[in-house]
């Protein structure tokens, strides 16, 4: 009998239309064959399975990775059958009365669909179970997870496979929201369904607009300005850490927005409350770590704000799908400096080998887009394996380079240079690997491989490697060149690239963006406009700082860094309250010093009728407060700072970085008692002298001064001592 499909779909869902490739796929399923189906976040992937579970006779399982999002789907089930067992959860969280009753359900026919953990399905007692009734067939959900190539590799994924063949012969499903051409292979492969049917929708989301602006040193001022242009509407920021979501939401809240944390260190009953608050619009933005899979489909989130970049194209893609579901607007904006890069990569150094170099290899994509001046849609359809067209796809001016393009300069020699090198080197390097050879560097693998020798080693010199790399990018994208799916990352020369050898046209190449830390200062200037350091004022302020320290008897540079100074050219404080928060400021130092500083501000504000920008003051939450009391409160009590900083999972460097901030701002400390063991009475003077007389506290200048007689920790903990007594 054949099965009406439409009046299926709005019996138990209530739409009256398919989407895309979901009708396809419903009836391969219901046709007994293998299945593996490439949809994006939106794309209306769980219908596909879920329709099907409910039309067919027996029990759906359905693997999936994240609880949160079983726990989701059961509810939206649960709430289109008048039958409560249509839809379980069978793992570790469920008591033997529960278990009993899921089982129950499902040998009695009322389970459609059983949602199980990867983890659940290797226990004996379930899979024995398992064969004793029928199954329709079995989807396996977030399906990247099984290739180590995937963003969220997960290893016992690994062994469906297996799991599968023992419970019956039924068809297999893999069902995956993201996945490059590399990826998608490996997931047949370890399925084992090689010939199943692929249904691939377009990885476009037209109504994105994706942008990445430099992240400097007023990113937090640059995150709220951007919030509170787009106050009322839904957002979602990702962080790194679940100390940064914290410090996020609260500095967000301070300053007026309405923000909660959502992290996987929260107990549940926190977690459900706060994914709750976000649904039902009793707050506006969820700060979010990047690791955790929110599991929350909310039509109308209107912008996604990576606070740090994530480690792959893949999450990146994943996080931003979560903006505009409803075809509405999105807009996607990441921040990106190359030190955040660094951290990770330092974070990748503990994994084994082959892990590193799969992380570094998805991470030098994510550098790449950041980087890119090429679109950004383009950029990420490529890496999915879809073509795009730049000037007339669907979407292709929602995008920070295209609306503000890079200039752009002939290159045709250096794309020859390229292929050539690719081809004489017998296509069997990777990027960083090419560019030395193009640079005439040598490394283990060319020496071995005698590149050395070739004539092309070394005929790149007159640029510099960011140069080659970025040529790289863009004849990758413009696919005179590819990646080997096989060896990923080797770079080969496709049709068009042999074509392009034998008969160049010109070839034009987008000016790259610049991110680099020594640029920050310009990068400062053009995320504001043009606020560069007020000159005027800095040198009236520094001349009041002279005035002031001379008066105390104290070098100038204890009364108020020059960060600090710099930080007041740009805001512009004018009461006690937003003195206290410039940077490198705080409360007491403000009391103390503050009042001629910020009457010389006002008066210079007003005669030159200087428009304050009051959004730039970002107030401060005090989020470290109680990090700084424990470790004053340990002090007093004269602890070693070693423990101190242990205690506290800090390496000694980023606790005498957490002291400085601590003098800095204007708190006394008494570091005697470990001083007097590190240094005598006759040092101790010295450095005091040091100190007092010098322009500058900079530890460099230090260090060159005393020429070894002293290390940098010891140079640092008398710098915070002396601060200590003489300014606060």
């Amino acid at each position: 009998m054949k099965i009406d499909l439409h009046k299926e779909l709005k019996k138990y869902f209530g739409f009256s239309q398919f989407k895309g490739l979901q009708k396809d796929v419903i009836e391969n399923i219901l046709s007994k064959k293998n299945t593996f189906v490439i949809m994006p976040t939106g794309g209306g992937k769980s219908l596909c399975y879920q329709l099907p579970a409910l039309i067919q006779e027996g029990t759906a399982i359905i693997v999936s990775p994240l609880i949160a999002l079983m726990k989701n789907q059961v509810d939206a089930i649960r709430g289109i059958s008048e039958h409560e067992g249509v839809a379980h959860v069978l793992n570790s969280s469920l008591n033997k009365t529960e278990i009993n009753r899921v089982k129950s359900d499902i040998t009695n026919g009322i389970t459609k669909l059983l949602y199980v953990a990867p983890e659940s399905l290797t226990k004996e007692e379930y899979v024995d179970f398992l064969n004793t009734v029928k199954i329709s067939f079995v989807a396996i959900d977030e399906a990247h997870c099984i290739s180590e190539w995937g963003h969220d590799f997960r290893p016992e994924y690994r062994n469906l496979k297996n799991i599968i063949q023992r419970i019956s012969d039924v068809p297999i499903v893999g069902l995956t929201a993201t996945a490059t051409p590399k990826v998608q292979e490996d997931i047949l492969k370890n399925l084992g369904i090689t010939e199943a049917t692929t249904f691939k929708a377009s990885f476009n989301r037209p109504n994105l607009y994706y942008e990445v602006r430099p992240k400097t040193k007023n990113v937090d001022a640059d995150v709220i300005r951007f919030i509170k242009q787009n106050l009322g509407k839904s957002g979602i920021v990702y962080c790194l850490s679940r100390k940064k979501v914290e410090e996020m939401a609260q500095m967000l809240q301070v300053n007026g927005i309405s923000a909660i944390p959502y992290h996987a260190g929260l107990d549940a009953k926190t977690r459900s409350k706060h994914q709750d608050m976000f649904l039902m619009e009793d707050t506006d933005v969820v700060v979010a770590t990047i690791a955790f899979g929110m599991g929350i489909d909310k039509p109308d989130v209107r912008f996604v704000i990576h606070y740090d970049i994530p480690k792959s194209i893949e999450s990146y893609y994943q996080e931003t799908g979560r903006a505009g579901r409803d075809g509405g607007e999105g807009h996607c904006l990441a921040f990106y400096s190359y030190k955040d890069i660094e951290k990770l990569e330092k974070f990748m150094s503990g994994k084994p080998v082959a892990e590193q170099e799969i992380g570094m290899a998805l991470l030098q994509e994510m550098v790449a887009y950041a980087e890119t001046s090429i679109s950004r849609r383009k950029f990420i359809l490529h890496y999915f394996g879809e073509d795009f067209d730049g000037e007339n796809g669907e979407g292709a001016d929602m995008d920070d380079n295209v609306r503000h393009p890079k200039k752009k300069f002939e290159a045709t020699k250096e794309a020859k240079l390229v292929l050539e090198a690719v081809v004489k080197t017998k296509e069997k390097y990777k990027a960083k690997d090419l560019v030395w050879v193009l640079l005439g560097k040598i490394n283990a693998l060319i020496k071995s491989h005698k590149t050395d020798a070739l004539p092309v080693f070394g005929k790149g010199s007159f640029q510099d490697d960011r140069f080659w790399m970025a040529l790289i990018r863009q004849l990758l994208v413009d696919k005179l060149l590819k990646k080997d799916i096989e060896t990923y990352g080797v770079i080969k020369i496709t049709d068009a690239g042999r074509l392009f050898l034998q008969n160049p046209t010109v070839f034009m190449m987008a000016e790259d963006h610049v991110y680099s830390d020594e640029n920050d200062d310009n990068i400062v200037a053009a995320a504001k406009g043009g606020a560069v350091t007020d000159e005027v004022l800095m040198r009236i302020l520094k001349d009041l700082r002279k005035q002031v320290a001379k008066k105390l008897g104290v070098p100038p540079y204890a009364v108020f860094q020059d960060p600090s100074l710099e930080d007041m050219t740009l805001k512009y404080p004018i009461t006690l309250e937003e003195l206290s928060n410039v940077h490198g400021v705080g409360e007491s130092k403000a009391k103390k010093f503050g009042k001629d500083f910020v009457a010389l501000i006002a008066k210079y504000v007003e005669e030159n009728d200087i428009t304050r920008p009051d959004d730039l003051v970002v107030k401060t939450t005090g989020a470290n407060s109680s990090l700084k009391l424990y470790i004053i409160q340990n002090i007093d009590r004269k602890l070693p700072l070693e423990d101190i900083a242990s205690a506290k999972g800090l390496a000694m460097n980023d606790f005498i970085k957490e002291l400085e901030q601590i003098v800095y701002m204007g708190t006394k400390i008494k570091i005697d008692y470990w001083l007097d063991e590190l240094l005598d009475e006759d040092q101790q003077e010295e450095l005091h002298e040091y100190f007092m007389e010098s322009e500058t506290d900079d530890i460099e200048s230090a260090l060159s001064e005393f020429n070894g007689d002293y290390d940098e920790e010891e140079l640092r903990l008398y710098r915070i001592k002396f601060i200590s007594e003489v300014a606060n």
